[in-house]
């Protein structure tokens, strides 16, 4: 049995605080094999720059995978060009900084491929479609010799990350939403051994509307006037989902995970 952790968008400092106080008591205590996240919006709420993806990749974290703010920061795209635990939704229109995922190795020696795809409903809709790609990935993938495979799935609608669940149960190891910040009440196994998860929720202030303060967002709907947002810093979790996988790359169980932080 192959045990993953997978965390939900990290949001801001207070995201990247409580990955770095948890992770590494929840890795011991769970004996995670391997620990991913989403980092898109691990710089100010928005993006991620150079200098806090190697602050999180140097607190235990395997790989980042992205969304729809991947190029917010430009200065990371030289970092998804040559660090391969950097990777971005690979439905971006080519040609395109870094790659769409990546293979990883489990202390045991299995080879875990982490994907990312970006979702194109209530999303702007410059990506390539979601289900091609992902089937462009998984048969890369599979190619390379993964052992099983994580796709993360950046999407705004639960339709469409419904659908894709559909669409790989059965040739994926697991299929984990992000972007809406908000854990979902559906972690489940699928019929062909897909662990699914509409969304897996933030690492982040949760007294926040999905990350940002309350006092710079609500004038927004009470005025219908634009403010400026800032990040929260209140209520922190850890948002995230553990996964056992079979040997032969089928979940077996997945648990969500929702841990108060440390301050």
């Amino acid at each position: 049995m192959t045990r993953i952790l997978f965390l939900g968008d990290i949001f801001g400092r207070p995201g990247r605080q409580v990955v770095r106080d948890l992770l590494p008591g929840l890795v011991g205590r769970e004996e995670i094999d391997l620990a991913l996240a989403n980092g898109e919006n691990a710089s100010g709420g928005l993006g991620l720059n150079p200098e806090e993806a190697r602050e999180l990749l140097g607190c235990g974290l395997a790989a980042l995978s992205g969304g729809n703010h991947s190029f917010r920061h430009k200065a990371l795209e030289k970092a998804l060009n040559e660090d391969p635990r950097l990777i971005r939704p690979a439905n971006f229109p080519e040609p395109c900084p870094g790659r769409g995922w990546t293979m990883l190795e489990t202390p045991g020696g299995l080879r875990v491929a982490l994907g990312n795809i970006m979702g194109r409903v209530f999303l702007p809709n410059n990506v390539d479609c979601p289900f091609k790609a992902a089937d462009r990935i998984l048969a890369e993938m599979k190619a390379a010799g993964a052992d099983l495979t994580l796709i993360d799935f950046h999407a705004e609608a639960t339709s469409e990350k419904k659908a894709m669940g559909w669409h790989l149960d059965g040739r994926a190891g697991a299929l984990l939403g992000t972007h809406t910040h908000v854990a979902t009440a559906d972690a489940q196994i699928l019929p062909g051994g897909l662990a699914y998860m509409t969304d897996v929720g933030m690492c982040g202030p949760h007294h926040s509307v999905i990350g940002m303060s309350r006092e710079t967002v609500l004038p927004g709907f009470l005025t219908g006037r634009p403010h400026r947002f800032e990040p929260a810093s209140r209520g922190v979790r850890l948002n995230g989902v553990i996964i056992d996988f079979h040997e032969g790359g089928r979940a077996a169980a997945i648990r969500p995970l929702d841990l108060p932080g440390n301050r």
